[in-house]
């Protein structure tokens, strides 16, 4: 896979600032690339560049104590469009894919079993979707990009955490394609589980139907949900991530759940990791941060973890049918 890493933009960028010391932070599948992009800004510009070494899981997840703390003057996070304003200087470098998205969409058209489509997609692949759009529409295929909405900040652009703009055109389409990865497309199917969801795979070369996964996940879900209905002891888990950090939702839920009858402890985490299992006394967890781990994620623990939203189940605010009806599965 071949990105587009802007290294004349960063370079403008780091002169324009008169930055003396940056941070860089990269996604988990580009710190591949770390010895090459700083040998290519160093070559470039006089500066003195640091690599974070954290985890960054997405436009929420910026390393804006470390940035502080080495004295930085710019951070400049890789792989995702900008998700939270912050009172630091901060350069996103989206990485456009260098991806044949059409070529590989040819050799997998017949595959594509729906004729009015929802078309959307993880940053990377942005910038191709008119010339998709125009690829199947001259194969007679009916295609709808989404306006953005909530945190997305394009057309048709998904993140983690935000598929609302799927919701707009549902009633419109037979279904939707994503251009991306798993994670982005799963999310698409969780979101609009009445649909056919396809995702044009760049690592298998292949597209793909998730509904199967999905039907995997919801049931994953609903018996989690019900662990923690059973479950006595409950510790809601705050991360102190910039874009991730909601105290205010912990300290409501933790009113809600000792109204029926749950003892609660708020935790607070640098990241959220297995070592909250060490809490042995703990019967589930609620994950206030990213909804997404408590899918992704949740084979890594041995206690019942579900978000925030799933929690509303919980407390009697909702019912499970509503969480599917409206697409809230895994969602915060």
């Amino acid at each position: 896979m071949r990105y587009d890493f802007e290294e004349k933009r960063i370079a403008d960028e780091i002169r324009k600032r008169k930055a003396e010391r940056i941070l860089l932070q990269l996604p988990e599948g580009m710190k591949k690339e770390a010895f090459d992009i700083v040998e290519t800004i160093k070559k470039n510009c006089k500066v003195d560049v640091i690599v974070s070494g954290s985890g960054s899981w997405g436009g929420c997840d910026l390393a804006v104590e470390e940035a502080r703390r080495l004295k930085a003057d710019l951070l400049i996070h890789f792989g995702h469009a900008e998700f939270v304003k912050v009172d630091f200087p901060v350069l996103y470098v989206e990485l456009h894919s260098e991806l044949d998205a059409i070529g590989l969409l040819r050799k997998n058209l017949e595959k594509l079993d729906i004729k009015k489509i929802g078309l959307v997609g993880s940053i990377q692949y942005i910038n191709q979707f008119e010339k998709i759009k125009e690829y199947l529409e001259s194969k007679r295929k009916e295609v709808l990009i989404p306006k953005k909405k909530g945190f997305a900040a394009y057309d048709g652009h998904v993140i983690g955490c935000e598929y609302n703009s799927l919701k707009t055109i549902e009633n419109e389409v037979d279904g939707f394609l994503v251009i991306g990865n798993k994670f982005h497309s799963l999310g698409a199917a969780l979101m609009c589980v009445d649909k056919k969801v396809y995702l044009l795979n760049e690592q298998s070369n292949n597209l793909e139907l998730m509904n199967g996964e999905r039907d995997r996940v919801i049931k994953q879900r609903a018996i989690a949900i019900d662990k923690v209905k059973s479950a006595k002891k409950i510790g809601i888990v705050v991360d102190k991530k910039v874009g991730q950090y909601n105290m205010n939702v912990a300290e409501k839920l933790k009113n809600e759940l000792e109204k029926i009858g749950k003892e609660v402890i708020v935790i607070i985490v640098n990241e959220f990791n297995p070592s909250l299992m060490n809490f042995y006394n703990v019967d589930a967890f609620i994950n206030t941060a990213c909804p997404r781990i408590s899918i992704e994620d949740y084979g890594r623990y041995d206690k019942p973890i579900i978000n925030s939203r799933e929690a509303s189940v919980v407390v009697g605010k909702r019912k499970w049918e509503e969480l599917l009806e409206k697409g809230l599965i895994g969602f915060a």
